[in-house]
């Protein structure tokens, strides 16, 4: 199988980038194929998210917050702004809707929960993460600049290990993490960024749902409970429970055109090589 996935890796070459890094990581945590520079930096964009949110989750763990204290609009919570139902606008504070109501997908939901974290801790939301997630789990070439929904920089090698913890918790209960990857407010209406509009529109808490999304980012042969995140810079990772396996890969390409054609038979390719 290793063999096979590695081959399928390398067929990332033939994506339109200058630079491509991709790794396949097992349930039980071990690399097993990979291809391109794993110490490369990359900008994740919207795979920030999922690192926030897991701060946010080890947070609410730990005490520090409470994920349904009030937090954004009125009536919303922090859970609300974790699966994107609060109610902002976009990239603007700008209340388009009642909690709960829609899935408006919100760069600004997270800010304001960056926000909340450090008024609630007095640690600014960088340190928090870097405190909460990225040390503790050896991610030491990953860092936040700027908005806690887009400012990540990372490397294939550190979320390598950040899929590792979404296969079997290190940092966060398995309870917690099963909760944070299951649908939030289920049957929500919404625009999937880059995908138009989907009837069932679902997300967990930081954590984009498959389910049953057409068109989508990842394969025909993702399993329904696959769970990720892909950014504007052209980046994506994504965890199949079905599959016991999980997917990363960074390009420094942004998402257009050539990712939408590209990833979702990349995914295809790599399910069937892991499966045999």
């Amino acid at each position: 199988m290793a063999d096979d996935l590695t081959r399928t890796l390398a067929t990332a070459s033939e994506w339109p980038v200058d630079n491509a890094s991709v790794v396949a990581v097992a349930a039980d945590g071990r690399t097993i194929a990979e291809y391109g520079d794993q110490q490369r930096a990359y900008r994740l964009a919207s795979v920030t998210k999922p690192l926030s949110a897991y701060a946010l989750l080890i947070a609410a763990e730990e005490g520090a917050l409470e994920l349904d204290q009030p937090a954004g609009p009125e009536g919303a919570t922090v859970r609300h702004l974790l699966a994107h139902t609060g109610g902002y606008d976009f990239g603007t504070r700008t209340v388009r809707a009642a909690p709960g109501t829609r899935r408006i997908y919100s760069n600004a939901g997270f800010d304001v929960l960056g926000e909340l974290l450090h008024a609630e801790t007095g640690i600014p939301f960088p340190d928090y993460l870097h405190e909460a997630v990225f040390e503790p789990l050896g991610m030491t070439s990953s860092r936040l600049e700027g908005s806690p929904g887009a400012g990540g920089v990372s490397t294939a090698s550190d979320l390598a290990r950040f899929a590792a913890e979404l296969q079997e918790p290190t940092l966060l209960s398995h309870e917690a993490l099963a909760e944070a990857t299951q649908v939030v407010h289920p049957g929500l209406r919404g625009v999937l960024p880059g995908y138009g509009s989907q009837r069932h529109n679902d997300w967990g808490l930081g954590f984009e749902i498959r389910d049953e999304k057409s068109p989508h980012w990842t394969g025909s042969r993702n399993s329904p409970a696959t769970f990720g995140h892909f950014g504007q810079s052209g980046t994506f990772l994504w965890v199949d429970p079905a599959a016991q396996l999980a997917l990363v890969a960074l390009a420094d390409r942004d998402f257009g055109p050539w990712a939408i054609e590209a990833w979702p038979a990349f995914s295809d390719r790599v399910l069937a090589a892991a499966r045999g």
